[in-house]
């Protein structure tokens, strides 16, 4: 009686385990792969972009430099006068050096800040590539029935990926960049 009670209950455990796989194997999702880093190299607009924010942060960063420097010119001079000046020279010295090095703090928070210039010029300069390489992404998903996409450049979690899967290419060739 239990070898027949054995091989029952081992029989509905094999179809209970096929079962499973075969469910699991219906609701297979499709992933791939995108190398952003290697997507981003390959779009000149990308490389031009970073270029002209380069050029005006570093326009930039000389004029928050040159109120910084004529803060410090004003306090050395304020410093090798010092002892010449009355009370009320030297509170207007000390006003003036806070108020420089004050108008260089306001620009750099006008340019550098978390909203500022070159936020904006930033969200202006690369939104659109990556929207453009978004719909690319979006539209090679769509034809090729892909339910999720990682980004291998980010994707510190990621152990072993195929590189089958990897569509950065067909993005480029979305995009119109070959290689």
């Amino acid at each position: 009686m239990q070898g027949r009670r054995g091989k029952s209950l081992m029989k509905k455990l094999i179809l209970t385990f096929t079962v499973l796989l075969a469910s699991i194997a219906a609701n297979a999702q499709k992933f791939a792969l995108v190398d952003m880093e290697y997507i981003l190299k390959n779009v000149p607009a990308y490389e031009r972009a970073n270029e002209q924010l380069n050029q005006v942060s570093k326009k930039w960063e000389g004029e928050v430099e040159a109120l910084l420097n004529e803060a410090e010119t004003l306090y050395k001079k304020y410093q090798s006068e010092s002892v010449f000046l009355s009370d009320a020279q030297k509170t207007k010295a000390e006003e003036a050096i806070m108020a420089k090095e004050k108008e260089a703090s306001d620009l750099k928070k006008k340019y550098f800040g978390s909203e500022g210039e070159l936020y904006k010029k930033r969200q202006s300069l690369l939104s659109p590539i990556q929207d453009e390489i978004y719909n690319a992404v979006k539209d090679i998903c769509d034809q090729k029935g892909y339910q999720l996409v990682l980004d291998r450049a980010s994707g510190g979690s990621i152990i072993y990926a195929s590189p089958k899967i990897d569509i950065s290419e067909e993005v480029l060739l979305k995009l119109g960049y070959t290689h």
